[in-house]
């Protein structure tokens, strides 16, 4: 009996405290009455509107459709011209220093060949000599008393995969000529190691698409400038036009950012998606050597670090375009907003086309403004574990939302002040 008493009390005040929710929503959602901050379903309601009304002005944009075609089509030509002109036959001017026997020669000239180029071969007196020719670049190449292969430096993806597949034919048609079918000669067969590469730059030889690196570089590089821009200036465009102030009668200012900044992300998400697979997929059936090699983890990787640079900097131009009004304040505040991504992108296309990290860069691929650029870099290259790009990628989101809290502040106190732009010791002001 005590038990039923215990839950008829307990059902009593759970009824009292539903009918108080209840007639305190009602309050809090009546005309005229501010709602409360924490009611989510009218803050999600909210965002989600502004979040499609931003897709379908972007997407039906005629700016939109051009820029992305204008892309794709660059794209194709960086991606089929170099095809075309690979088809014609170039000489590999190969340097030898001691004896070649014709059988390896004919396998030099084989693997040359199927790379769409001719074997001319140079014979070389000495290691030095040929390592002087290397620098000056009279050959290609050189085969040392054939056990090692010698070169400048691995230009790109293309060349390094032409003479590592050299020096592994090498090393096995060396293993066939000692072998007489015996069973220790097949083993020796089965288990022969490519010839040593030796780079007298000293760069590292990992398997890094030196090619799909630069491409994602350049695609978050490009994304990043326009769509941050495009939020700007959106942005300055709803103040300056007053189009924000009728938003704001409906909506709060952090709906209207958040909106925003979802909607072109959205946008940004989609146009990216269509560029890489029609590059792989253009890629791969004109047999190009661009992006050759792509696993699929550099691929993710290029569209995390955009979505997450993305996410970083809009909120910073979103900020900034509050605070302006006319284009030529655009302008201004668009230079210093713009130089961490074109210090990201330069250094991170030099460590890309080198094949090496250094310090620095290990260390840029962990601060959020550089790190869109420089960590898929270094996925590229093989130099960075999992947890350290969890851990680059929990920093990115942790800083992202310090800055979303500052960026609303920022938006919510200039957004409505015309006449002037708005600097940041008044935007930061105490009210």
């Amino acid at each position: 009996m005590k038990f039923l008493y215990v839950l008829v009390a307990l059902a009593a005040v759970a009824t009292i405290r539903v009918r108080r929710y209840r007639r305190r929503r009602q309050r809090d959602t009546s005309p005229g009455r501010p709602r409360s901050s924490f009611d989510l379903a009218f803050l999600k309601s909210g965002v989600a509107l502004v979040t499609w009304r931003e897709v379908r002005q972007r997407v039906r944009g005629r700016m939109f459709r051009i820029s992305t075609l204008v892309i794709l089509a660059a794209i194709a030509a960086a991606i089929v011209i170099p095809t075309l002109h690979h088809a014609g036959s170039s000489t590999q001017k190969v340097g030898v220093v001691g004896t070649l026997s014709p059988a390896l020669r004919s396998v030099v000239h084989d693997d040359v060949r199927a790379n769409g180029g001719v074997a001319h071969f140079v014979t070389l007196g000495s290691v030095s000599l040929a390592k002087s020719e290397l620098r000056n670049g009279q050959i290609d190449f050189a085969i040392v008393n054939a056990q090692s292969i010698v070169v400048n430096s691995l230009r790109n993806s293309t060349n390094a995969s032409e003479i590592v597949q050299i020096a592994r034919d090498l090393g096995v048609a060396q293993a066939l000529g000692a072998a007489h079918l015996s069973a220790a000669q097949s083993a020796a067969i089965a288990n022969a190691h490519s010839l040593s590469v030796t780079s007298l730059k000293h760069q590292k030889v990992n398997g890094a698409n030196v090619g799909a690196s630069v491409f994602g570089l350049i695609l978050i590089f490009m994304m990043l400038q326009q769509y941050n821009t495009w939020t700007l200036i959106g942005v300055m465009e709803e103040k300056s036009s007053r189009v924000i102030e009728v938003l704001l009668s409906a909506l709060r200012p952090i709906q209207l950012l958040t909106g925003k900044v979802l909607g072109i992300g959205l946008v940004a998400l989609a146009q990216a998606t269509l560029i890489v697979t029609f590059s792989l997929v253009l890629a791969k059936s004109v047999g190009s050597n661009l992006l050759h090699g792509a696993a699929s983890l550099e691929v993710v990787s290029i569209l995390v670090w955009l979505l997450l640079g993305y996410a970083f900097y809009s909120w910073i131009y979103a900020a900034a375009g509050s605070m302006a009004e006319r284009q030529e304040q655009i302008q201004a505040l668009a230079l210093p907003l713009s130089l961490p991504l074109v210090f990201g992108y330069v250094v991170s296309l030099i460590a890309a086309e080198s094949g090496h990290a250094s310090t620095l860069f290990i260390v840029l691929a962990y601060l959020p403004p550089t790190a869109p650029f420089a960590m898929p870099v270094l996925v590229g290259l093989s130099a960075v574990s999992w947890w350290g790009f969890l851990l680059s990628v929990a920093l990115s989101i942790a800083s992202t939302f310090a800055i979303a809290h500052l960026a609303a502040r920022v938006y919510r106190r200039a957004i409505l002040r015309t006449g002037a732009r708005v600097h940041l010791r008044e935007a930061f002001a105490r009210s």
